[in-house]
């Protein structure tokens, strides 16, 4: 943390002014000023939320914190037509259902309507995200984990190893990836025994099993509570939903389980974390008179909730 930290200090004045000569705008076309001030690393966010109020201090603009897995919901809202410099706004028929997955997160968010949220589950320990990355370094794949994993699966059989799913099956909508973790760690660990450097294939087998136990459970969850909630929409959010297994096999489910419940995901650059998913969910919120402060009253807060 201390180093992220270090590194945004250092990387924040030349980002902003990159920023600002490819926008081409100058301070004078700027009535709002918004920053992501939770949840996360809180040495992180002090500088960013700390750079934000001396940006709003000098423009006399009022400033916006928003919450960090609101961006990653609202990102669904900015419907790009070929590039996202033409995009429209989405205009969704309510209640919507979100699955934020993601390094850091694995919710499942119900929304009654614009900024209106009630979180219907998450995981108890670690998120989707943190699982493939964790599961990738087992591997020897690297870091990020994610599009590692996706990547190598796609030469494996997804039916080689038959990986618990943690709490796929339990009455309530919560997560748990750890006892997934852990049975990915056993099987590499039985395979050293041999005294063998692990095969691609096996690999791959792994990677492609983990995988399909990971889609299971996050397919599984959101559709029955997109069933039971009588959802319009369902739509995903986050790192982890840019997986083009997730996606295939969440809009072959919907299409065959609830064909008249519409599903659509972010597009690929606004998966992972960014800024303009947070300048879409500052809009709303200027829209809905939400959370519209002086500089002095917005403070990073790392457990921020929804």
């Amino acid at each position: 943390p201390a180093l992220a930290a270090r590194m945004h200090l250092k990387n924040m004045t030349p980002i902003l002014k990159r920023a600002f000569k490819k926008a081409n705008i100058n301070k004078d076309k700027i009535d709002y000023i918004a920053v992501t001030k939770g949840p996360g690393l809180i040495p992180a966010l002090m500088v960013g939320v700390s750079a934000a109020k001396a940006i709003a201090y000098s423009l006399k603009k009022p400033l916006i914190g928003i919450n960090h897995l609101e961006g990653h919901i609202y990102a669904n809202w900015l419907r790009p037509i070929n590039k996202i410099q033409d995009s429209v706004l989405w205009k969704p028929e309510f209640p919507v259902l979100c699955l934020v997955v993601s390094g850091g997160h694995t919710q499942l968010i119900l929304i009654k309507n614009d900024l209106n949220y009630k979180i219907i589950g998450e995981t108890l320990d670690d998120a989707a995200g943190e699982a493939f990355d964790k599961t990738a370094k087992l591997l020897n794949f690297g870091y990020p984990g994610g599009p590692m994993i996706e990547r190598i699966a796609k030469k494996g059989n997804r039916n080689k190893f038959n990986f618990t799913r943690p709490m796929m099956n339990s009455k309530n909508y919560n997560f748990s990836f750890s006892g997934l973790k852990t049975a990915v760690l056993y099987e590499v660990r039985n395979y050293d025994r041999r005294d063998e450097a692990l095969p691609h294939l096996y690999s791959a087998d792994i990677a492609a099993s983990f995988q399909e136990a990971v889609v299971d459970v996050l397919i599984s969850k959101t559709i029955r509570a997109a069933r039971q909630y009588k959802v319009k929409n369902i739509i995903l959010g986050g790192g982890v939903s840019a997986n083009k297994e997730l996606q295939r096999q969440f809009k072959k489910t919907i299409s065959e389980e609830m064909p008249n419940t519409k599903y659509q995901i972010p597009n690929t650059k606004l998966s992972t974390d960014n800024a303009l998913m947070i300048a879409i969910a500052a809009y709303y919120n200027i829209l809905n008179n939400k959370n519209i402060k002086d500089w002095r009253d917005v403070k990073a807060d790392a457990n921020l909730r929804l």
